[in-house]
């Protein structure tokens, strides 16, 4: 008896142990509006190269603006973008970059990168969700 509650107490202890909280991934539409579109040009921020979206953030001044707005972009996963070229040192605090996309349907200042052009005029594309959406 003591045998078999010692190994159901180590199972359970080892399924919460390798138990994670699993977070949905979202559909481009549920977030975003491809009926919004951006352009911007501005200076990273902040680089997240994380799970399951990297996110890179830019102080852009909006067309005929003078008031500067941080912006989260959403970009494809770390695998996803290693494919199409990228590395986690190919954005770098202060870069100017420029980038297309999709606005937040929230109007939050938030987009889903479709590609970004460095100041090297290098284009990489962001492995947007929004391709796997049409």
């Amino acid at each position: 008896m003591k045998v078999k509650l010692a190994i159901l107490i180590a199972a359970v202890g080892v399924l919460v142990a390798t138990s994670a909280p699993v977070t949905a991934h979202h559909s481009f539409g549920a977030e975003f509006n491809s009926e919004l579109p951006f352009e911007f040009t501005g200076v990273v921020t902040k680089i997240e190269w994380l799970n399951p979206h990297v996110y890179f953030y830019m102080d852009v001044t909006e067309e005929g603006g003078t008031e500067v707005n941080n912006w989260a972009m959403e970009m494809g996963s770390p695998n996803g973008l290693m494919r199409r070229g990228w590395t986690r040192n190919t954005l770098k605090i202060g870069d100017v970059v420029s980038t297309s996309g999709s606005k937040a349907r929230d109007g939050s200042s938030k987009g889903n990168a479709r590609g970004v052009t460095l100041s090297s005029g290098r284009i990489l594309f962001a492995g947007s969700s929004e391709d796997n959406e049409n």
